[in-house]
């Protein structure tokens, strides 16, 4: 049987802590879909087209990577897609009671649908994108929190506003 999982997130913009998690997910199930929230209550910096391809570019080379973007509930998107799992990244403790809640909510809605935690690296287990957002905009090096072939993208789109 292949083994679907989903990496859901905003990725606002993608970070090495974001690539760390796909490529590890990528290395363990035969299909992974990296799945950027289109989430109406929030203002991104990055419009969702720009977010997919930012991640397009930081997972080349990784053949069992997709990039897809959805909007509405999570569980039923893993279940009109025959995803068997969601992927999340967890940083600190913190992440972990939030994660945690939104684990136990998919699955009442889909109780086909598993939740596995990675574990951040520990050099980007301090990294988020509003933190890169933030250094971003002020001018500060942004160059050991994302990948390198999406640096300059980046950094041009947070120092334009």
């Amino acid at each position: 049987m292949k083994k679907t999982v989903i990496c859901p997130g905003s990725f606002d913009p993608v970070t090495l802590g974001h690539l760390d998690v796909i490529t590890r997910a990528a290395k363990m199930f035969d299909k992974v879909y990296v799945a950027v929230l289109v989430n109406s209550s929030k203002s991104p910096c990055f419009s969702i087209e720009e977010r997919m391809e930012l991640l397009g570019d930081a997972v080349n080379g990784l053949e069992n990577v997709e990039i897809v973007s959805f909007e509405g509930l999570l569980a039923e998107y893993c279940r009109e897609h025959e995803v068997n799992a969601i992927v999340k990244g967890l940083r600190a403790v913190s992440d972990f009671e939030y994660e945690f809640q939104m684990a136990i909510a998919n699955k009442r809605l889909n109780p086909e649908l598993e939740t596995i935690f990675l574990t951040a690296d520990s050099d980007s287990m301090y990294l988020s994108s509003s933190m890169v957002r933030e250094i971003g905009s002020m001018g500060g090096d942004i160059s050991n929190f994302v990948p390198a072939c999406v640096h300059d993208r980046i950094v041009g789109k947070l120092t334009k506003k």
